[in-house]
């Protein structure tokens, strides 16, 4: 029972699984976590890893995703979640939350938080969710000066470092190839191109950059058509992120609930749609914490002499 309170499954094995994962020709499906809890479900339901999403950190503050968050909330949320999974972590790391020096330092936190890798895009400060207009993105030197400080003060050879370009729906297709292959060559092992429209561009992406792992973004309500993982994995990419569905599915459950229970009194319909408890003391080990801690739990009050 030695992996109660963190994984047995060290953060190096799981960057190395994530990077097997990125050429194993299989992609590698990375729901996003809004807690650990839901990590440990996206665990037992048979995925490759768990996203941590810049815009969910931020929702769950009840903040806009517009760059609100810092690296010490972002980090220490991620720790949370990395620690109660053996799945390899992905987390959104935003611009690095700051210039070229703060995404290093951003990378330090990130891999002392035990996660597996990070992705840094190529948008100015403030960031804005990558779906909706009105984004702006850095010259290509600045954004290769971002990779190149996070790659200089990787520690771990087996952290994932990915960038993110949001060229495509600011300057065009031919602007985010571009781009992609200068990040590649900077350093990144890992391509997340943002808000492409059609299995067609998708098509054109991977083409055009042949020769890294490349990931795709099914959000909801944005401007990507939500294609099946075994479409995009046909399509040649490598992972795949489904960021905010969890929460998005939660919060709705939520709301209707509570608008159920404020007109009725009573959340009685809601029984049958809710986790059982005993499925959540399932997920929580609550089993085995009882056994180990009847195992070390000695202390009776008539043994206990507070002078010896």
């Amino acid at each position: 029972m030695g992996d109660l309170y963190s994984s047995a499954v060290t953060p190096t094995q799981r960057r190395e699984a994530f990077r097997a994962g990125l050429t194993s020709g299989t992609i590698q499906r990375l729901p996003g976590a809004f807690s650990p809890l839901c990590a440990r479900a996206i665990q037992e339901a048979g995925f490759e890893g768990v996203y941590v999403s810049g815009a969910v950190v931020a929702a769950d503050l009840a903040l806009p995703d517009i760059g609100l968050t810092t690296l010490t909330e972002v980090a220490g949320r991620s720790r949370q979640i990395a620690r109660v999974t053996d799945l390899p972590m992905l987390v959104d790391a935003d611009t690095g939350f700051g210039e070229p020096m703060s995404a290093a330092r951003t990378v330090s936190e990130l891999e002392d938080a035990g996660v597996a890798g990070c992705h840094l895009e190529d948008q100015m400060n403030p960031k804005r969710c990558g779906h909706l207009d009105g984004k702006e993105v850095v010259p290509v030197d600045v954004m290769l000066r971002r990779i190149s400080a996070a790659v200089g003060q990787r520690r771990d050879p087996a952290f994932v470092i990915s960038a993110r370009t949001d060229a495509a729906g600011v300057e065009g297709m031919d602007s985010a190839i571009n781009r992609a292959k200068a990040y590649a060559d900077a350093g990144a092992d890992l391509i997340f191109v943002e808000a492409l429209h059609t299995p067609a561009d998708f098509e054109r992406f991977r083409a055009a950059v042949p020769d890294i792992p490349l990931l795709a973004n099914m959000t909801e309500f944005g401007k990507t058509e939500l294609l099946p993982a075994q479409t995009l994995q046909d399509l040649g990419y490598n992972a795949v992120i489904y960021p905010v569905t969890t929460l998005r599915v939660a919060m709705g459950q939520v709301e209707s609930a509570l608008a159920d229970i404020a007109a009725t009194g009573t959340q009685t319909d809601w029984i049958d749609r809710m986790q059982h408890r005993s499925r959540l003391y399932e997920l929580l080990r609550y089993s085995e914490y009882n056994a180990f801690d009847q195992s070390v739990f000695t202390y009776s009050a008539e043994s206990y002499d507070p002078h010896s």
